[in-house]
């Protein structure tokens, strides 16, 4: 990965809230996940309210630096994350026939075809449906990571609940919370992370 030079702001940004939650206790990418989150929604209750471990997320970044693909659930999620290309069907005219096909959502006939493209060892990022989480579980994926992190009040502390109980590797929140800009921003975490470069690992 090349190394990023964050805009000023970004940087007094996230001296602020440093100044307000002390995260210094969390392992290298679990902070630096929490970090960013909090940093994206301005919202410190995301630092208790994530769950994930330091071995998932080690999986995943180390199959993002392999060139692991990235999937998203929707566009939002794609347009936030800026260091690498992503893969989304939901928009895809065959994700609409599958859907009507197989009575399930576009989200979920989009994981289908994601599916399918892209095969086991993927890093999957969904951000705002549920009902993409429940496919990319069902349908065994055999994912390097699952960021998943959607939001609203109908299915979504469900969908994450399940996540945690699949025993897939991962990153979820317990709360209703979420959205584009949350996953997102978790798997910019990853991205941009250096573990070697800040010398924290080992």
């Amino acid at each position: 990965m090349t190394a990023r030079l964050p805009h000023p702001i970004e940087v007094r940004s996230f001296e602020i809230l440093r100044s307000r939650v002390d995260l210094s206790p969390m392992p290298p990418l679990w902070r630096a996940v929490a970090e960013r989150v909090i940093h994206a929604s301005a919202d410190l209750e995301y630092a208790v309210d994530l769950r994930t471990s330091e071995e998932d997320l080690e999986r995943g970044w180390s199959a993002l630096r392999s060139g692991a693909p990235i999937v998203t659930d929707v566009a939002m999620v794609a347009a936030g994350i800026t260091a690498r290309e992503t893969r989304c069907h939901v928009n895809d005219p065959a994700a609409a026939k599958t859907a009507r096909a197989a009575d399930i959502t576009r989200s979920a006939a989009a994981v289908r075809l994601a599916f399918a493209e892209v095969g086991p060892g993927a890093v999957w990022v969904v951000g705002c449906a549920p009902t993409a989480l429940f496919e990319i579980i069902d349908r065994r994926v055999a994912p390097a990571l699952v960021i998943g992190l959607p939001v609203g009040f109908v299915g979504a502390a469900e969908a994450k609940e399940a996540l945690r109980a699949s025993g897939l590797p991962q990153v979820s929140n317990v709360s209703e919370k979420g959205g584009s800009a949350v996953a997102a921003a978790a798997a910019n975490a990853l991205l941009y992370h250096e573990l070697d470069q800040e010398g924290e690992r080992g």
